[in-house]
């Protein structure tokens, strides 16, 4: 972690000392430098804020394009690179290609590795084929492949240390989250909802690649590591079989529940925060109960994997909301009392801190004005409803039935935000979010469960809240309060993930393709520039040579571009989003590239 930001996240020099002593001790001394980005979400707060300070607010317009580099790849490209030292680690969407870039050497290639992949996981993966990113630790490269295999790569050579499959691709798993490494341990999601896959959060041992422990998200408590007893819900005891009592029969079985997002860790408390996406069916009325423990964050120990506490967002969740979306970790004081926080921003439109210890819930609040599926959190400790959000009747899926097309639900099952994540300034003290600005018309439909077949049983349209014309928005948020400070307009979803610095600039990316660079405190644009696709990749710093750099990926695609990625044509494909997004081939074409800019020397 930064310097500057571990002071911030996790309070004294103590508690980095504290932290080397539990944690990757050579990955923990790399991330307290700047000049590097070794995690993929920049640390392990998750904060994607950067000390560097070379680029400013005052002098960001004069930055150039330093070096471009073609990944050779389509589809769409999430995440972004690595920087170790004078070594570069580029990923792409499937077939899953990993570069090694010497920055001392005009960004020799030095190695490559390209994965032999059965081509038939290209249509099971739900959203496009793309890959948010390789992960460093023990002297490896860590990269989940499409096909659900967890690689290690020697990080000089490029050869193959270890691999394991992490699932089966021929039932619907498929690999799309980065992994990250804590300690000996190597932890990593899967994806499948859409398959009716039962997902996971598995630990691997970072020698070997032997599994420690597998924690599922919902079943017996045996597979999903809760202590009836321990793990607490909103500071109470989850009781026995918590799970298995939300679920009608077997169908816990193929769940869903997936963990194809992002993953925290706080080196103070021990504790690894993620979440869980949709139940399956998309059919809410073939799964009455909870669902439990789809929709949830969780706080779990990484050695065990046992979870300390969980907290379910959208029970029996009828819209497609998943939890999956960063969990930023932040040191504030909230009402008077310094606090261990966690902000959340969900898909479901709300946003939510929580201190991140107890599992107390602090805040929940809408950061789209337009959401309308509920009125809000029941925030009243003493209601039996405490912590559930408050179903407008009007539209919930479940309560219309059966082929009925439910209209003008906001957000749209893609969320106000999907996974392209947020950052957080501790200058600021706001975060700083990509935002859809989508609503949707959603008819569920009776579908029979076949392993390796689509599992959905909804059909979807979107659009543009009524009234409005863009599709997204830039948001400054306090945390504290659960306010929008600031906002921008965009005329398509921010896909793209933020980058907080020190310069008191914030960057991020356009689906038309702009990188564009923003005023922390008040949102003004500084400076934009067209790269070659749309931006779907997170923004990234780095120091090499004196110079601060900012690097983007941008070649178009994910779930509000696979219409443009896959060729698809009918309005009601990928989900929906194809005729949601039907103009954005009016201003951006394929193309995978990785472009780099910095001031002039």
């Amino acid at each position: 972690m930064h310097k500057v930001l571990f002071a911030a996240c996790f309070s004294a020099v103590a508690a980095m000392a504290a932290g080397a002593a539990q944690a990757n001790d050579e990955l923990i001394k790399l991330s307290q430098n700047p000049k590097d980005w070794v995690i993929p979400a920049g640390n392990y707060a998750s904060n994607r804020y950067s000390s560097l300070k070379q680029i400013t607010a005052d002098n960001v317009n004069k930055l150039q394009v330093a070096w471009t580099f073609s990944t050779g790849v389509l589809r769409g490209h999430e995440g972004g690179p690595l920087i170790i030292g004078n070594m570069m680690y580029v990923h792409t969407p499937f077939p899953n290609k990993v570069y090694a870039l010497d920055l001392n050497d005009e960004n020799k290639i030095v190695w490559k590795y390209e994965p032999k992949q059965d081509p038939n996981v290209i249509p099971v993966m739900c959203c496009d084929t793309v890959n948010r990113g390789v992960a460093y630790g023990d002297g490896k490269i860590f990269l989940h492949q499409a096909d659900t295999t967890l690689v290690a790569l020697d990080a000089k050579t490029g050869k193959v240390a270890w691999s394991v499959a992490n699932g089966d691709s021929t039932k619907g798993a498929t690999g799309t989250s980065a992994p990250l490494v804590i300690k000996d341990k190597v932890l990593i999601g899967i994806s499948g909802g859409e398959f009716g896959v039962q997902c996971h959060m598995t630990a691997y041992d970072i020698k070997t690649g032997k599994q420690v422990w597998r924690a599922f998200s919902e079943g017996p408590d045996d597979q999903i590591l809760f202590d009836p007893e321990k793990t607490t819900v909103l500071g109470k005891p989850v009781g026995k079989d918590s799970s298995l009592k939300t679920w009608q029969g077997d169908q816990w079985k193929v769940g869903g529940g997936c963990t194809w997002g992002w993953t925290s860790y706080d080196p103070e408390l021990n504790l690894v925060y993620y979440g869980s996406g949709n139940p399956s069916t998309w059919n809410p009325k073939q799964r009455p109960g909870d669902n439990k423990w789809s929709m949830t964050i969780f706080a779990r120990n990484p050695d065990t994997g046992v979870a300390k506490w969980a907290y379910q967002m959208t029970p029996h969740d009828e819209w497609d909301y998943d939890g999956v979306n960063e969990m930023i970790l932040s040191d504030q004081s909230i009402n008077g009392q310094n606090r261990k926080l966690l902000t959340h921003f969900d898909r479901n439109g709300l946003a939510y801190t929580v201190d991140r210890a107890s599992g107390e819930l602090l805040v929940a609040e809408k950061y789209d004005p337009k959401v309308n599926w509920t009125s809000g959190v029941d925030m009243d400790k003493n209601s039996p409803t405490y912590g559930r959000p408050k179903v407008v009747d009007q539209f919930s899926t479940d309560k219309q039935g059966e082929d009925h097309n439910n209209k003008g639900i906001c957000p749209a099952a893609l969320g106000t935000k999907d996974q392209q994540p947020a950052a957080y300034s501790p200058d600021t003290q706001l975060f700083y979010v990509p935002t859809n600005h989508v609503c949707m018309d959603y008819e569920p439909f009776k579908v029979s469960y076949t392993a390796g077949q689509p599992y959905v049983g909804a059909t979807l349209s979107m659009y543009p809240p009524p009234g409005d014309t863009h599709m997204g928005n830039f948001i400054a948020w306090d945390n504290k309060t659960g306010k929008i400070v600031w906002s921008n307009k965009e005329q398509f979803s921010v896909w793209s993930g933020a980058l907080a610095t020190a310069g008191g600039v914030v960057f991020y990316g356009t689906l038309e393709g702009y990188l564009k660079a923003v005023d922390a405190k008040t949102g003004k644009e500084l400076y934009k520039f067209k790269t070659p696709s749309g931006i779907i990749g997170n923004v990234t710093t780095y120091e090499h040579g004196g110079r601060q750099y900012i690097a983007v990926l941008s070649g178009v695609g994910g779930w509000a571009g696979i219409g443009l990625a896959a060729g698809l044509t009918d309005p009601t494909a990928g989900l929906g989003a194809v005729g949601g997004y039907a103009s954005l081939n009016n201003y951006t074409a394929l193309g995978g590239a990785l472009t780099v800019f910095a001031l002039p020397q």
